[in-house]
């Protein structure tokens, strides 16, 4: 079973019917014991860094998917859930995240060209930088993936898997070991986000 971290941040029903779609089981919890309980975690997210991680830590989630990533779990952090996964964000403000992946969430203005609009709303290609990760097993370099985001993943180029350029090439997914982040929503990138589900649900 694929436990949907429930911390109040996400559209997590959406991402429940993309699961349901490839035939998996997959359950929208807030329960420590679910979380743990379960073979595979997904953390969603949306909004912002600071009010995330407040949430995710009011709740003790936190801990339950730190937890659930040390015993081994294939997790995957989407979105913001996938910044969380890193050290530090710096949106109003700088704030802690899980540490799962070392690097920096920071503005994509600071390496963006002047002109292109924030946040990055849209389809872009996926760039696997001559290395592939299980997660993109059942798709190819070029296919394209759907991005909402003003903030991007920084400083972690040893854990980046993909990059998508918009301006600069942006970290559009991570891995560190059994911890996976996509930037772009699998849950809403068609069949190529549906095949990337397919391969997670695999790992």
């Amino acid at each position: 079973m694929i436990a949907i971290v429930d911390y109040g941040v996400g559209n997590l029903f959406s991402l429940r019917s993309s699961f349901a779609a490839i035939g998996v089981e997959a359950a929208v919890t807030g329960k420590a014991e679910e979380i743990l309980a379960a073979d595979r975690v997904v953390l969603p997210g949306v909004g912002a860094f600071g009010d995330a991680a407040e949430k995710l830590r009011a709740t003790g989630l936190d801990r339950a998917v730190v937890a659930a990533a040390g015993a081994g779990k294939p997790l995957l952090g989407i979105c913001l859930g996938m910044q969380l996964l890193l050290e530090t964000g710096f949106e109003y403000g700088e704030h802690r995240g899980l540490g799962l992946v070392p690097g920096e969430v920071r503005p994509i203005a600071e390496v963006i060209p002047a002109g292109l609009k924030i946040p990055h709303i849209g389809w872009n290609a996926l760039d696997f930088g001559g290395r592939k990760s299980p997660l993109f097993q059942n798709i190819h370099a070029g296919d394209h993936v759907y991005f909402v985001h003003s903030y991007y993943a920084a400083n972690c180029a040893e854990h980046t898997i993909a990059t998508a350029d918009y301006g600069a090439p942006l970290t559009a997914a991570v891995q560190r070991e059994n911890v996976f982040g996509c930037q772009f929503h699998p849950e809403k990138s068609g069949g190529v986000g549906l095949n990337i589900l397919r391969a997670f649900c695999a790992l």
